[in-house]
């Protein structure tokens, strides 16, 4: 009987966003403008497959950007709430979906030995082409209108969840801990023993928030976090159920 708990990357476990922080690799640390107003809405997998052309084209290599992405920061607390996930690993199974790439992802978890806390890690797939750019591809194609288009977290949910219970594994709960616009279908979705946990002051929480306020239903309950070390306490309730 163990609890799920789904993770979101940037601005959750790390405290910035990978994608932009990778920009800080190019020349004058910023893209040039037509790169930057070529963003469409809804297509930022396809943008970010641009902006590592150029930073391949303007000689970035790998190691330069793996020096980048492993420098950034975990949130507070982050590191404390890792380890005591992996000291309880037969309470919880921890799953990442994330709408960045898994280069990214494998490098941070690589460089910081917490690739044994989670269990399965769903995102954007990306790897070095033969001319040493890095290429990324969207992770899938689904029908939601809510999320963009290469990723609808809650498809990826259920599909887990359902592959779970065949296996004969039934969660008593999950714990969805994320903070950006695209944490939001996911987390309408779940249930009532569920626990949807937004950071404060990012795009989830305000609007999880506004929801509640315009007496939107959703079943599960909310409980906001600042920092790794709150998520602990809460999580250290729910096992004691």
């Amino acid at each position: 009987m163990k609890i799920l708990l789904v993770f979101d990357f940037d601005n959750t476990i790390i405290d910035d966003n990978s994608d932009t922080w990778i920009v800080q690799c190019a020349p004058e640390k910023k893209l040039p403008i037509e790169l930057r107003d070529s963003y469409e809405k809804g297509f930022w997998t396809e943008f970010m497959g641009r902006v590592f052309k150029y930073l391949g084209d303007e000689g970035v290599r790998e190691d330069e950007m793996k020096r980048a992405v492993t420098s950034m920061p975990f949130t507070l607390g982050m590191v404390e709430l890792l380890n005591f996930i992996r000291k309880n690993k037969d309470k919880f199974d921890c799953i990442i979906i994330s709408d960045s790439n898994s280069v990214f992802i494998d490098w941070v978890l690589e460089a910081t030995s917490f690739r044994d806390v989670f269990d399965k890690v769903f995102t954007n797939p990306a790897a070095f082409d033969s001319n040493g750019h890095l290429t990324v591809e969207n992770y899938h194609a689904h029908s939601c209108n809510r999320c963009p288009k290469n990723l609808c977290k809650n498809v990826v949910l259920v599909e887990f969840v359902d592959k779970q219970l065949q296996k004969g594994v039934n969660y008593t709960r999950i714990v969805y801990i994320g903070d950006g616009g695209n944490d939001v279908c996911p987390v309408t979705f779940l249930k009532k023993n569920d626990v949807a946990m937004p950071r404060r002051g990012y795009t989830l929480q305000k609007t999880l928030s506004r929801m509640s306020h315009n007496l939107e239903p959703m079943e599960s309950s909310v409980i906001v976090w600042s920092s790794g070390v709150e998520i602990i306490s809460h999580l250290q309730f729910l096992i004691k159920e």
